[in-house]
C-alpha cells in the first residue's frame, strides 16, 4: 500500500531524513538508488539537492525542476523490503497488462535488467549514437 512522504529533511551528502504518514521514518542515500543524470543532474549541486521538498499532492519527495522519486520506492529502501512490481504507481494501459509482463519480477530485477541492456547497447558501436541521443 501507498505510504506519503510528509516529511523530508537533508542529512549530509545525498542522505534524506524521510518521515512518512505511518509514522516510519529513516535516512536513505539517494546516491544509492538514483544516477545523477538526465532529471536528477542538477542534484549534483549541494545546495540544489538541499532544496528537496515534500509535494503533498504527489506525497513524495520533489525539486523545482520536477524530479521526484516514487515513494514506494523511498519506503521500501526505508524500511529495507523488495519492491514488487505491483505497487509501483502508474496508471493506464500498463496497469492492465503488467501481471503478464512482468510477473514475479521486482524494481530491482527489472533496474538490473535494464542496466544490462544498456551496457550492452554502450559497448556496442553500432548503437552508440542511439544511447548518446537518449541520455540528452
Amino acid at each position: 500500500m501507498l505510504k506519503d512522504v510528509i516529511a523530508v529533511k537533508p542529512i549530509k551528502d545525498y542522505q534524506l531524513h524521510l518521515t512518512f504518514e505511518d509514522g516510519k521514518e529513516g535516512i536513505i542515500d539517494l546516491a544509492e538508488i538514483i544516477e545523477f543524470s538526465g532529471i536528477f543532474e542538477p542534484l549534483k549541486n549541494s545546495a540544489y539537492f538541499a532544496s528537496v521538498r515534500v509535494d503533498p499532492e504527489l506525497g513524495t519527495i520533489c525539486w523545482d525542476n520536477g524530479a521526484d522519486i516514487d515513494p514506494v520506492v523511498l519506503y521500501a529502501k526505508i524500511a529495507n523490503q523488495q519492491i514488487p512490481i505491483e505497487e509501483i504507481s502508474d496508471s493506464g494501459d500498463y496497469l492492465q497488462t503488467k501481471d503478464e509482463l512482468f510477473a514475479g519480477e521486482t524494481v530491482d530485477s527489472l533496474y538490473e535488467k535494464i542496466q544490462a541492456f544498456t551496457k550492452g547497447k554502450q559497448n556496442n558501436p553500432c548503437t552508440q549514437a542511439d544511447v548518446r541521443a537518449d541520455s540528452d
